[in-house]
């Protein structure tokens, strides 16, 4: 069962949408939010990474960084900016990326339903980060950016999102990487108790980008029920801020491994160890993986197709049997000595739109030594790890596009 609950938004009036909308918080360095909200005043990054406000040279604490956030949204209100619907509403999100469109469902879900396993994870939280977020959620008083959900489509629920877009949108926009967002308000009581209702008869909601957002919020909700403060009107922490798609619609990207050395050894003896345990063919034209269990190598100027030996991984695990899980038990922690990917500063991720040309660029830089390409993971193997209760692999999922921040925010009070 899947509870989904109408919320009062605070979003940008229409003229301002395209100049508040941000990309999210997570994706960015500080120095490319601050380039990209120089000349923006409006841009969201100034309280989802309001870091960028501070002078580069200056010491900065968390909780000053939260407190500016905390003005700058203020701001943003008191100028007119950013307004908040009157009555509680469901939101239609799309987004289109060249042909590809995914059609989102903007909602409150349960932080009780997070903490009883019912929104589920297939990642591992970092407490650093969490805490970090935990502090921006309660000095800022606000859910800033929703996290990205997956259902298994429901045709039920897609005819109720598909009739609902005949009406005229609230905001149409191009952002600056060509990506569209289209949102339509749903206010319609009868509507919206149609579709609770048809959510209450999904199995499971799952967590697919979002997950620090995710364990901060519900984080909140716990202490504020504890100290007995939290409000229980359309402002409850109980609530967290999603974004819900169908699974059918979604588009997963390959997460490609770059590794800065060879751990001492010579191209040489590196073949031959990786020739221990895969299938390799050399001379390769330069390409993407074409299937699941295949790997482009590119290690100095030429391309290597790899396959695993059949003993290499375990069809019957749902995280053994994964692309990356089988790159880290096979290659990296047995031969390149990378034990913790999440830590070793040997290693690094190129994801998303960016191509396999961006890995040879790397390596023909120098700045790195071989590049893993790979094939991308499967969105059912996602939701079969989080049903097993398991974790998957650092960096094993690049959902493309990004939901932008600003657009939709829930205050707490």
């Amino acid at each position: 069962m899947a509870q989904i609950e109408p919320f009062r938004a605070l979003r940008p009036q229409k003229a301002y949408v395209k100049f508040v909308a941000a990309p999210p918080y997570d994706v960015l360095s500080v120095r490319e939010a601050r380039e990209i909200a120089a000349n923006n005043p409006l841009s969201f990054l100034h309280v989802e990474k309001s870091e960028i406000d501070f002078p580069e040279e200056m010491d900065i604490h968390e909780e000053q960084i939260s407190m500016k956030a905390r003005l700058n949204l203020e701001k943003l209100i008191n100028e007119g900016i950013l307004f908040q619907d009157e009555t509680p509403c469901l939101y239609i999100y799309r987004q289109q990326m060249g042909s590809h469109k995914q059609y989102g469902l903007v909602a409150g879900v349960s932080a009780a339903e997070y903490d009883a396993g019912l929104l589920k994870r297939h990642e591992l939280t970092r407490a650093a980060r969490e805490l970090e977020r935990i502090r921006h959620i309660e000095l800022v008083n606000a859910q800033t950016g929703p996290i990205f959900l997956v259902y298994r489509s429901k045709p039920s629920i897609d005819q109720l999102i598909s009739a609902s877009c005949r009406n005229a949108p609230e905001y149409d926009f191009m952002a600056d990487d060509g990506v569209r967002h289209t949102i339509w308000v749903l206010s319609e009581e009868t509507v919206m108790v149609k579709l609770i209702h048809e959510f209450l008869a999904v199995d499971a909601l799952y967590i697919a980008d979002g997950h620090h957002r995710a364990a901060a919020a519900a984080a909140v909700a716990r202490r504020r029920r504890i100290s007995d403060s939290a409000p229980q009107g359309d402002e409850s922490p109980e609530r967290i801020l999603a974004v819900l798609f169908p699974d059918q619609q979604l588009k997963v990207l390959a997460y490609h491994r770059i590794i800065r050395d060879l751990n001492d050894m010579s191209e040489r003896d590196f073949l031959d160890r990786i020739g221990e345990r895969f299938y390799v063919l050399d001379g390769i034209a330069e390409t993407s993986p074409q299937n699941v269990h295949e790997f482009m190598m590119y290690l100095s100027g030429r391309w290597f197709l790899l396959q695993p030996h059949e003993d290499c991984f375990n069809l019957e695990d749902p995280v053994q049997n994964l692309d990356v899980a089988i790159l880290q038990s096979q290659i990296f922690a047995p031969i390149l000595g990378i034990g913790d990917p999440r830590i070793d500063h040997r290693i690094d991720f190129v994801g998303g739109i960016r191509s396999i040309i961006e890995l040879k660029r790397l390596v023909d830089k120098k700045e790195f030594a071989v590049a893993f390409a790979l094939y991308p993971t499967d969105l059912d193997q996602v939701m079969s790890v989080s049903d097993a209760g398991m974790t998957m692999p650092p960096k094993s999922t690049w959902f493309e596009p990004k939901l932008l921040s600003g657009i939709f925010v829930h205050l707490l009070e």
